[in-house]
């Protein structure tokens, strides 16, 4: 069995949806809606429409990685999946992609094409957050040299007609193997993260137990894309920001770690430029 965990914030509508994607498959499926005190009946909804999901309906706004934890915790599969609730799943493609990672013993996790309604497929692979990369995303060259040192970072030149392993992918679809997040320090997502990079540090610490992550390029689903942070913008472009030097911080080690000033200056100012002023981010 699958455990689908999807964390949802104010997105009433595309949750209804993205439910009704999964009914077909609800005999193969626990589905858990964590609830962060969304004000639009997302947990009225939930509980009248779909009582064959599991609701566990929150009285504040923990964030995504605290909310993923929660639903985790009540998760009973083999497998564990995080979905983003403006997304919409063809039948059987969560337990294909199960399938396939479940005897290849170093595949820990799985994902498949994000594609927009228009049809696009959306860019959701990156790579390791580096120093060069970051420089080669600020300076543009990532975008000039698209699979040189300078793309490390934004992995412009990844092919998603192709499938391959794949760093660090977008946290919209998600598929875990339990043994693999048991191998980790609970909790999963660590949760001075609670909105951006939490999934980005949990790939990277279930990579440096050498588990891989393997992009699925003939399994899609629908993705409409940040309908719950574009709601307050603002926060969120300083919310990412910060969480990007946090994860540098965390990670970076030896000689890297005399650049984090630098980099603390860099990033700070990239926020107050994209965001258009100051503001204190993500707050429960």
């Amino acid at each position: 069995m699958v455990s689908v965990v999807i964390v949802n914030w104010n997105t009433r509508d595309f949750l209804e949806k993205c439910l009704i994607s999964l009914a077909e498959d609800r005999d193969n499926l626990q589905v858990i809606v964590v609830d962060n005190a969304s004000r639009d009946g997302s947990a009225d909804l939930v509980r009248e429409q779909f009582p064959w999901v599991q609701l566990l309906a929150e009285t504040t706004n923990h964030g995504y990685a605290k909310g993923n934890n929660l639903g985790f915790r009540a998760a009973e599969g083999e497998f564990i999946l995080t979905l983003n609730s403006d997304t919409l799943v063809p039948p059987g493609v969560i337990n294909e992609v199960a399938r396939r990672i479940q005897n290849d013993a170093k595949i820990g996790s799985g994902t498949v094409r994000l594609v927009e309604p228009t049809g696009r497929t959306q860019n959701s692979v990156r790579g390791w957050p580096t120093i060069v990369g970051i420089a080669g995303d600020i300076l543009g060259l990532s975008k000039s040299k698209p699979g040189s040192v300078w793309d490390s970072y934004r992995l412009r030149g990844f092919d998603y007609e192709v499938t391959q392993g794949a760093p660090q992918p977008m946290g919209t679809f998600l598929l875990f193997k339990r043994e693999a997040l048991e191998s980790l320090s609970l909790p999963e997502f660590d949760e001075q993260f609670p909105i951006f990079f939490n999934e980005v540090d949990l790939l990277y610490r279930l990579h440096l137990k050498g588990w891989a992550c393997r992009y699925f390029s003939d399994l899609s689903i629908t993705h409409y894309g940040g309908e719950s942070t574009k709601q307050v913008k603002k926060p969120m472009v300083w919310e990412s920001h910060r969480s990007l030097y946090k994860y540098l911080k965390k990670h970076l080690s030896g000689a890297a770690r005399m650049a984090l000033p630098l980099l603390w200056l860099v990033i700070t100012v990239g926020a107050f430029v994209r965001a258009r002023g100051w503001s204190a981010g993500f707050r429960p």
